[in-house]
């Protein structure tokens, strides 16, 4: 609620205004935001960064992260285009997880359904005391926390995912390797801590 909230929505837009000015990402990168409270839902389908238009997030409720999960697999067979012996299919897509509570649903069974998914690399961010970085590490290896739950500090975080995606898409154009974990990201700046 309050700056958090409104930090987050100013951190996609920053987000979203510099990923349009990366020529790589422009080409390659397409974005979808889903939001999870007391459900989840697809708040963006997937879009190409020029089409990209902010959805009105609200915090409200609580925090079913085991629907999410289960939502981001059906965005992924839905939205990701598998390669096939005719087309080259869309890269695998990179997953950033933003919390600031603990799961009140079924993590296990989202959580089942996303492994089933191939995706390049999933990033899990705790935001202030509320979220349980256990938690987050049964989900990926790749888990940050913000300790202070400030505009500054979620600013940063916004701005590390922006050069996340801007690395990665130039990656991917140039090389044809995608980023599979941290070491792949630019490091993080000193508002994230990397959780080992």
């Amino acid at each position: 609620m309050g700056e958090p909230i409104e930090a987050v929505k100013n951190g996609v837009q920053i987000m979203i205004s510099a990923l349009r000015q990366d020529p790589h990402a422009i080409e390659t990168a397409h974005l979808s935001v889903i939001t999870f409270d007391s459900s989840a839902r697809q708040a963006v389908p997937m879009t190409d960064l020029s089409s990209f238009q902010m959805p009105d997030i609200q915090a409200t409720g609580v925090t079913a992260m085991g629907e999410a999960l289960r939502l981001v697999a059906d965005c992924i067979d839905r939205d990701v285009a598998k390669t096939t012996a005719e087309t080259k299919g869309d890269w695998k897509p990179m997953v950033f997880l933003f919390t600031d509570g603990l799961p009140t649903d079924d993590l296990d069974a989202g959580l089942n359904e996303f492994r089933k998914r191939k995706v390049a690399c999933t990033v899990a961010c705790a935001a202030g005391g509320g979220a349980d970085t256990d938690v987050l590490k049964k989900i990926t290896e790749n888990v940050l926390k913000i300790d202070v739950m400030d505009s500054q500090s979620i600013s940063q975080f916004f701005a590390w995912v922006t050069a996340s995606i801007g690395v990665s898409s130039t990656s991917v154009e140039s090389t044809g390797k995608e980023a599979v974990d941290l070491n792949d990201l630019p490091p993080p700046p000193s508002e994230l801590n990397i959780v080992v």
